[in-house]
């Protein structure tokens, strides 16, 4: 009896097969990479119109036409912007004054704890290190050192004081490389071009925000012309789901921003910080950084704390009150606010702040969970993608 002959594999076909995806991901990895400030600058635009949409629909419900509702909220918003950033300012300014003082008080802190780091060397080098062994290192006379070797000066040489020298090359290449040690200005010097691309791409952000918002029903009916037949519907569905998604994540997390602000400004206004107006809401929006956050949330009422010249006991309720508005946040608010429309494992939501992270920097951790859970609402609704929909998910 004869056994059936399978057909021939075709190698090239089946190693075509992978090479194809995978030159496709490296083609679309490089194009995220190299086009970040792009990407990142059109993702913050979706993310405040999203931010401003209900207010645009809450006007049109009062029959005003979308796009100067879409003005109103925006001139609205750029006015509240304006106002923070004059409070802040003004703050800053306050903080600013204070830097020679608040310098010294690191230098102090700083001292302090090399003591303390002394002083615990010194006790566990008596607990670990025997008591006859340090006995007999006591006895042990260490000799002086011998006397460092001068040199013979000439009766002119001695004659000459160092007022008196004039030093005129050697003083203009000390000054330029002094101001060419200047961190700040080498910072600044090295990334101008970066600044200017970042300014340029943010002076598009209100135009695009605006447009987003007004233009916002013609973009969803003539997006949904690319697809046909069930497909229409399926894009339709899958566009719904990414914006419920990216709209309650985003503002779930504003108003837990602006709680977790509001509570913090009144905690370090009662424990008599300086600049409570301004260490509570950028520790408030910094403790919602997925990972880092609760170090984050710390470093601005710390630095209060040295500029207004408090004690240790301070700086342990601080730590204390962060943790616990951190923790009260993330375990309480966060899972009703804002994990029930997102359903990542923590296991993606790690390697999504990886590989963002990586490609877009700052901007790709705050951007990671909102893009992984559009890519997720995508898989749920399209059937033939729904396996890494379950994957991705909780």
């Amino acid at each position: 009896m004869a056994l059936p002959i399978s057909p021939p594999v075709n190698s090239t076909e089946h190693l075509r097969s992978y090479a194809l995806p995978i030159i496709a991901f490296g083609v679309i990895v490089a194009v995220l990479y190299f086009g970040r400030v792009f990407f990142v600058t059109a993702l913050a635009a979706i993310i405040i119109a999203f931010l401003l949409d209900p207010f645009v629909g809450l006007l049109v419900r009062f029959k005003f036409p979308r796009s100067i509702a879409s003005l109103v909220v925006c001139a609205m918003a750029a006015l509240a912007l304006y106002l923070a950033g004059l409070g802040a300012y003004s703050q800053v300014a306050g903080l600013v004054e204070t830097m020679p003082s608040l310098s010294q008080r690191i230098g102090e802190v700083e001292d302090a704890a090399a003591q303390q780091i002394s002083h615990l060397e010194d006790r566990v080098y008596k607990i670990v290190v025997p008591r006859r062994q340090v006995a007999q290192e006591k006895k042990v006379e260490v000799p002086p050192p011998p006397p460092k070797p001068t040199r013979n000066r000439r009766k002119g040489d001695a004659a000459q004081t160092p007022a008196t020298t004039v030093p005129a090359a050697g003083a203009i290449q000390e000054v330029r490389i002094h101001t060419d040690d200047n961190p700040v200005s080498a910072y600044i010097s090295a990334r101008i071009g970066t600044f200017y691309e970042a300014l340029l791409m943010a002076s598009f952000v209100p135009f695009l925000v605006y447009f987003m918002l007004s233009w916002q029903d013609h973009i969803h009916r003539t997006f949904l012309h690319f697809f046909q037949g069930g497909d229409r519907i399926v894009a339709a569905r899958s566009l719904r789901g990414v914006g419920d998604m990216v709209r309650g994540y985003v503002v779930g997390n504003f108003v837990l921003g602006c709680m977790l602000a509001g509570l913090s400004s009144t905690a370090f206004w009662m424990m008599h910080l300086e600049y409570p107006l301004l260490a509570g809401p950028v520790s408030g929006f910094l403790s919602l950084v997925p990972y880092v956050g609760l170090p984050l949330a710390m470093v601005p009422p710390l630095f209060a704390l040295l500029a207004g010249g408090g004690s240790v006991s301070t700086v342990f309720v601080i730590v204390t009150v962060v943790a616990m508005l951190h923790l009260m946040a993330l375990n309480l608010f966060y899972p009703k606010v804002v994990g029930a429309r997102v359903h990542l494992n923590p296991l993606v939501v790690t390697f999504s702040l990886m590989f963002w992270g990586f490609l877009w920097d700052a901007a790709g951790l705050l951007l990671a969970i909102p893009l992984t859970a559009a890519i997720k609402a995508v898989c749920d609704n399209v059937v033939s993608l729904r396996p890494y929909g379950r994957f991705l998910g909780d």
